[in-house]
């Protein structure tokens, strides 16, 4: 049995949302595996996400996803909660979409993931430091909504 807000994207969403990050996702290329490969006697390939600017393929989703926000959610800004890459995605997009964002994280986040996140989101982000865990984090966000 699915779940109610299951979403199963079109390949026109997948081709609508390759359009929206043109010039902001990297097309990252496929590396060969050798002890994968060899343990389980098959080609396996490894999408190189790491590669992206934000150093992971975080920015897709959070790009795309702030793309689709009407002009009044725009308007209102975005609040997220995370204690690293999806942070970064979002700060990204909050500056290249010229979107207030304010990313909710736990105090244990390291330092220079934070400041990643600040010099990623520049003056579009504000980051809350809340909590000693990621859920911490999210129920303040959450509230902050």
């Amino acid at each position: 049995m699915q779940a109610k807000n299951t979403y199963f994207p079109s390949l026109d969403d997948v081709k609508a949302a390759a359009s929206n990050l043109e010039g902001v996702a990297s097309i990252t290329p496929l590396s060969k595996n050798v002890q994968y490969s060899k343990k389980f006697g098959a080609n396996i390939l490894f999408k190189r996400e790491d590669l992206q600017v934000v150093r992971s393929y975080k920015i897709r989703g959070a790009y795309n996803k702030m793309c689709s926000l009407s002009l009044a959610q725009k308007t209102r800004g975005i609040v997220c909660a995370s204690a690293g890459n999806h942070a970064q995605g979002v700060a990204m997009s909050c500056k290249l979409l010229q979107i207030k964002g304010t990313i909710f994280m736990p105090s244990p986040t390291p330092n220079q993931k934070i400041e990643q996140v600040k010099m990623f989101g520049e003056d579009f982000i504000d980051v809350v430091i809340e909590g000693d865990t990621f859920d911490d984090a999210y129920h303040a966000a959450i509230k902050a909504c």
